[in-house]
């Protein structure tokens, strides 16, 4: 998993609320074990018309998102049924973090434990975002997790909550695993203290 410490990037905007894993990953492609060719899936239903050709309104298939790393959604992002597929996709399709007003739990932690940020902002702070887009869609924001702040293209900020175990396996690029085998020399020393 790659470390995530300061991004900075342009923005894709999608400004709906209540999107649910079944939207961001379609039912079908939940069939694989792995995280091979599931960015393909993001949004389907959204990104491609019914012959399977890209739709040029929405705005994943826009020329100037292609390299943006940061989503911003409408309240309530991530939510129905438990799907670890979602945030697969969405770090497979080169998504970094989501900023929304609200994530649902399981979404929530099914990110932070596969190196997607979520970062959630109040009701003003997701406004100004969208206006800021709808002027300039090259607009550009600056998360940084160290010090837990979203900077915005105007140059202010706000900070944002994340779990200080959460923080720390992204800054470290390891999941859950990862971390506990990191420290497998300081487990083997308290084991050997210990007389286990």
């Amino acid at each position: 998993m790659q470390p995530f410490r300061t991004l900075t990037s342009k923005v894709i905007p999608l400004a709906h609320n209540n999107i649910d894993t079944d939207q961001i990953i379609p039912a079908r492609y939940l069939k694989v074990t792995n995280k091979e060719g599931l960015a393909d899936g993001l949004f389907y239903e959204w990104r491609f018309d019914d012959d399977g050709q890209p739709d040029p309104n929405f705005p994943l298939n826009f020329d100037v998102y292609q390299q943006a790393q940061i989503l911003v959604a409408g309240d309530n992002f991530g939510c129905g049924s438990s799907r670890e597929h979602a945030p697969w996709a969405l770090v497979g399709w080169g998504i970094r973090a989501v900023v929304s007003t609200s994530f649902a739990d399981i979404f929530r932690n099914n990110s932070l434990k596969n190196g997607l940020l979520p970062v959630s902002v109040g009701f003003d702070t997701q406004e100004k975002i969208f206006a800021g887009i709808e002027k300039d869609p090259e607009m550009m924001m600056t998360i940084d997790l160290p010090t837990q702040t979203l900077t915005l293209a105007d140059g202010s900020s706000v900070s944002f909550p994340i779990d200080t175990f959460s923080k720390t396996c992204l800054l470290e690029g390891v999941d859950q695993l990862g971390y506990i085998l990191k420290r497998e020399t300081m487990i083997e020393q308290y084991e050997q203290e210990k007389g286990f």
